[in-house]
């Protein structure tokens, strides 16, 4: 997978994603990932990447002359272009699953009051939020949609398995799990996991699952 990113502040993508998972999916050459400042884009001495809103207001907007000229320049045949900002929307399983599928992204990531609704209309292929909240950038909600994203590349995870049977894999949360060794401090591992009776553990983890979610996201269960 080919991931792009055009950012204010590529120094943020520094850490996050030299590490762990990511990176050795892009070690193993799972993912090609490049990270793009947009002042790179700017013509000016200043490299002015903001401006006034018009008919007034709070804040400022970021000018669609260099966001245009960057993602004309980094789209290729088959990008599909993805806004991040607190208007799009929410970001879910369902929707990493459906991007795992492609094979070129490009993240926009946004700042200041956001963008000139030309940039939507003209450019954006989708626009996710991570989130009912507001950050200082787009820059975090970028970094966790690749990491959701790489994740379910197929050859990424050690056991390809693991990524069909966890949290919001179903629609559910995971159910409860334990390890070694079988009893700590006096709590100790439901005897169904011990029993050796694989299908009747499998029942019990879809009813663990299940009560777990109608306690902790009732949301899911609508």
């Amino acid at each position: 997978m080919k991931i792009d990113v055009l950012t204010l502040f590529p120094a943020m993508f520094a850490g996050p994603l030299d590490e762990s998972i990511i990176m050795r999916a892009r070690k193993k050459g799972l993912l090609d990932l490049k990270i793009h400042d947009l002042r790179d884009w700017t013509h000016d001495r200043h490299r002015t990447v903001d401006d006034k809103p018009f008919g007034g207001g709070p804040g400022m907007l970021m000018k669609v002359e260099p966001l245009f000229e960057a993602v004309e320049n980094l789209k290729r045949a088959g990008t599909k272009v993805i806004l991040l900002s607190p208007s799009g929307r929410k970001f879910d399983q369902f929707i990493a699953r459906d991007l795992a599928k492609e094979k070129d992204l490009l993240l926009v990531t946004g700042h200041y009051e956001g963008f000139d609704e030309r940039v939507r209309e003209a450019l954006a292929d989708d626009e996710l939020s991570i989130g009912d909240y507001v950050l200082t950038n787009g820059a975090l909600p970028a970094m966790v949609v690749i990491d959701a994203v790489v994740r379910l590349l197929p050859g990424v995870l050690g056991d390809d398995e693991s990524s069909h049977d966890e949290s919001f894999s179903h629609g559910l949360l995971e159910y409860p799990q334990w390890t070694r060794p079988a009893e700590f401090r006096g709590m100790k591992v439901p005897d169904i996991l011990v029993s050796g009776n694989h299908a009747e553990i499998e029942k019990w983890r879809r009813e663990q699952a299940k009560l777990r979610t109608e306690k902790q996201r009732p949301d899911l269960m609508e």
